[in-house]
């Protein structure tokens, strides 16, 4: 089956089943409700989402101690979270079409932070990613990334994702990992992989185990948890962060073949 638009001469193909393979189970604070994480400069940056208690928190990776935490205006819903220019972070908001830009100093000392300016944007904000020093793509909630330039947030294209097996609307939360673009889908316990050149699904995380033991693990706490979202990226490795919304836990995982094994 080919594809048409853009990539007239990409086809499409059965997307790799994969699993996640736990290398290690770090606290998270629970009360996160999480939209966005992302490794920068070694401390891990998770966006929180929430009317009046959005907020953007750092964090050590290795132990889940947060580190400092800036609040977002009251009527803000804090959403996807990537690496702009110069070292700042962009942070999307859900429906108030405004991204806030924290500068590299601003991080320097989070918790006496406000942000240093802002894009502005059409539409829905849902995840935020960086192709390495190209592109910002962000996601809206449909089966579509939207490309925007890094100076201006100004749209540079717009995408439809393929998938020869299954849907892909509700992309969500986003990471680059140097070849890859890797999507959450709202609602459902999938990661999507998908080629940037294609736009097409090549692999399909199932995230329903850890899910499930996050559901256990938050129960047994006498809390209550919400869906699968977040993907950070390890520089230099084939490990990622996975979390979702109110999750008592972060997991270091690789994303295996469920038949095989073999890292996707």
């Amino acid at each position: 089956m080919q594809i048409d638009d853009h990539a007239s001469s990409c086809e499409l193909h059965k997307p790799v089943k994969l699993v996640p393979q736990v290398v290690a189970k770090i606290p998270h604070q629970a009360d996160a409700y999480t939209q966005g994480l992302l490794l920068h400069e070694g401390t891990l940056y998770e966006s929180i989402g929430l009317y009046k208690e959005s907020a953007l928190r750092a964090i050590n990776p290795a132990t889940g101690e947060v580190l400092a935490e800036a609040a977002l205006p009251a009527g803000a819903f804090g959403e996807g979270l990537a690496e702009g220019l110069d070292g700042e972070l962009v942070q999307l908001t859900w429906k108030e079409e405004t991204a806030y830009r924290w500068s590299a100093q601003s991080l320097g000392n989070l918790s006496e932070a406000t942000p240093s300016g802002t894009f502005e944007y059409r539409g829905e904000g849902w995840g935020l990613t960086r192709l390495g020093t190209a592109d910002f793509v962000m996601t809206d909630g449909s089966a579509d990334v939207i490309l925007r330039g890094t100076k201006d947030f100004s749209v540079t294209g717009r995408h439809h994702v393929y998938r020869l097996d299954g849907p892909t609307v509700g992309l969500n939360e986003l990471e680059w990992d140097g070849e890859s673009v890797w999507a959450n889908r709202y609602q459902t316990d999938e990661i999507l992989q998908i080629d940037p050149e294609c736009w097409t699904v090549i692999g399909v995380v199932d995230m329903s185990g850890l899910h499930d033991e996050a559901v256990q693990d938050a129960s047994a706490g006498g809390s209550k948890i919400d869906v699968v979202n977040g993907i950070a990226q390890i520089p230099g490795t084939d490990r990622f962060l996975v979390t979702g919304k109110l999750w008592p836990s972060l997991y270091e995982v690789r994303f295996v073949d469920e038949s095989s094994g073999i890292p996707g």
